[in-house]
């Protein structure tokens, strides 16, 4: 049971988490159902509605969980780089919506079509409020899963996997406003959050600094009882 626990503790931080986000969000999905700030730019009212991006939309789920259990098994390090990523702005994503409730009118009243597509988008219109949309995690958590995949030593020396991850990323980001679940405003703005986070996680890399610090704890705890 002691093998099985060191081998798989990594996994209690996104077990943790990932109660506290999910009862968090639920929360706000009930209780924030008229949104007191609209967003709105001029280019939502450009974008034409285009049921069959709900496709790599949904794919989303898909995309960062399996990307996030790969590493789990392959590579501890990527791993908390991701989960280090994804949680910051998820967190930030919260309590924005939170202190800010949000939201927007741009999706269509009737849908222009009937086709298993728009019974789809119609599905997720009824599962999911037009709430607590800024900024953008579809988009936010596509690009850090994007990030994760190429800067990963083994997966970015596989151009399949790395040129099939862009395409998803880059599908997924327009789905959110092709669906009108997303203004432009909270792509952009998931941009911005995901180049800072890029440089803290990527760039700094703040893991193994953390890493690092522990380590030397540590050592000199075990200096200090020698």
């Amino acid at each position: 049971m002691k093998k099985f626990y060191d081998r798989y503790k990594h996994a209690i931080p996104l077990i943790i988490y990932g109660i506290i986000y999910l009862t968090w969000f639920t929360y706000l999905e009930k209780h924030v159902t008229r949104p007191a700030n609209l967003i709105h730019m001029s280019l939502d009212d450009v974008i034409p509605f285009c049921e069959f991006f709900v496709v790599p939309y949904f794919l989303w789920f898909f995309y960062v969980s399996a990307v996030v259990v790969y590493f789990f098994f392959k590579d501890k390090q990527d791993y908390f780089r991701s989960c280090v990523f994804l949680f910051t702005g998820m967190t930030i994503f919260l309590i924005i919506s939170t202190l800010w409730p949000n939201g927007h009118h741009l999706r269509p009243a009737v849908m222009p079509r009937d086709n298993i597509f728009t019974r789809l988008v119609a599905f997720l219109y009824h599962t999911d409020t037009p709430t607590n949309l800024w900024p953008s995690i579809h988009v936010y958590n596509s690009l850090g899963t994007h990030f994760a995949v190429i800067r990963n030593e083994k997966l970015r020396k596989n151009p399949a996997v790395h040129t099939a991850s862009l395409i998803l990323c880059v599908s997924i980001i327009l789905s959110t406003m092709f669906i009108k679940q997303h203004s432009v405003f909270d792509v952009l703005t998931a941009f911005i959050m995901a180049a800072v986070m890029y440089i803290v996680v990527y760039g700094i890399d703040i893991v193994t600094i953390w890493q690092n610090h522990r380590y030397e704890v540590r050592a000199r705890k075990q200096i200090r009882q020698v």
